[in-house]
């Protein structure tokens, strides 16, 4: 047996054997450990996938889901489960656990082609160096240098941009679902209906925010790997403010959206679900930041040919000049009037929306304090 299949199969091996090891130490102190063993868990399936890659790190997963079934959900030492906010656990822990495995196995792939890119490296300096003597083929094998050294400094990149965001879901996934987990343990101990509709709507909360961050993931996902489909038509921009507006208000009721509808009464070439995402995430960001009381400005314009202009303006503190290009970074978060929602990837959002629809977006200067969010639309073609 070579060592490479020795490896493969002591993968596999470490795979299935991993998760009933930890369930055997776990065992012994589950009453110490009730709350928090998934994390144990959730941190096999990462090394696994580090490792080895996504299938062993979904064995992994799988394994460990019988486990935690069998020997910590009651009726324990049976897969059948009595209480329903179980069921509601463990499915999350088997999606949160596919997802780390998911983005484990991304960034392991990343460090395998920049691997293999340092080894093309290596192979035309080596070229290089016996070609020397044409001035050519040297200049050629020069070329070829250069271009590996960009891509792997893109790789290396693109591995430190997985490995922040495998950092920065890991925190986040790691506090919803610890209060879940949390709330869900006492809402058997609830001595009162008023005590248990709490934390229910607590429960409820905790799982409206991890849906709207694996969906602000999914989202991120499909736009950065280009497979975003637009379906685009020819609307009208006030209608599309309209509509935004009315969505905030029943989150926000008391947050007024001031806007112009002649100046907004301008066809742009657009999809109207995402052009409707660009504006709830605007929307929703400046409400974040605006003092109560104050509303929230909306205007249309048409400044360069062919082109759309629309802002949104808040009376919040502004955004400085040291932060605009990091504001549309993935899970970057300024300093809010504390409201709770973000997921910290709605502004990127917005920027590769925009860019999709062959526009622009930046954070320009106001004539009055506050942020001024600027993203144009190709016009639509008279009729």
């Amino acid at each position: 047996m070579s060592a490479r299949t020795a490896e493969r199969w002591l993968t596999w091996l470490v795979s299935i054997g991993g998760p009933l090891i930890v369930t055997a130490v776990l065992f012994r102190f589950s009453q110490q450990t009730q709350r928090d063993f998934v994390f144990i868990y959730l941190g096999l399936v990462a090394v696994v996938a580090v490792i080895r890659g996504l299938w062993p790190a979904l064995l992994c997963a799988a394994i460990s889901f019988m486990c935690v079934d069998w020997f910590f959900v009651q009726p324990v030492y049976t897969f059948t489960i009595a209480d329903e906010q179980d069921i509601v656990n463990l499915l999350a822990f088997l999606a949160v656990a596919g997802v780390v495995g998911l983005l484990a196995s991304r960034r392991r792939q990343a460090l395998l082609q920049s691997e293999a890119l340092a080894r093309q490296l290596q192979e035309a300096n080596t070229e290089l160096i016996r070609l020397n003597k044409e001035q050519a083929e040297a200049a050629s094998s020069a070329l070829r240098l250069a271009r590996s050294e960009q891509q792997i400094k893109a790789l290396q990149e693109a591995d430190r941009l997985r490995r922040d965001l495998l950092a920065n879901v890991s925190h986040e996934l790691r506090t919803p679902l610890g209060t879940i987990l949390t709330e869900s343990t006492d809402l058997s101990n609830a001595e009162t209906p008023a005590e248990a509709r709490r934390t229910l709507q607590t429960i409820a909360a905790e799982g409206r925010r991890l849906k709207a961050l694996v969906d602000d993931m999914l989202d991120m996902a499909v736009i950065e790997s280009g497979a975003l489909e637009l379906d685009l038509v020819s609307l009208d921009v006030g209608d599309a403010i309209v509509a935004a507006a009315d969505r905030l208000h029943r989150a926000s009721p008391g947050r007024e959206v001031d806007w112009n509808a002649d100046d907004a009464h301008a066809a742009v070439f657009a999809d109207w679900d995402r052009l409707g995402q660009i504006l709830d995430n605007l929307l929703s960001n400046a409400d974040r930041f605006a003092p109560p009381g104050t509303p929230l400005v909306v205007r249309a314009s048409r400044e360069t040919p062919g082109l759309v202009t629309i802002r949104v303006i808040d009376r919040g503190p502004g955004v400085s000049d040291g932060l605009r290009e990091r504001i549309f970074d993935r899970f970057f978060r300024g300093e809010s009037d504390g409201k709770a929602g973000s997921t910290g990837l709605g502004l990127a959002i917005v920027k590769g929306l925009v860019e999709a629809h062959a526009g622009t977006v930046a954070v320009e200067d106001g004539t009055e304090p506050g942020a001024v969010f600027r993203f144009t639309l190709p016009e639509a073609p008279a009729a």
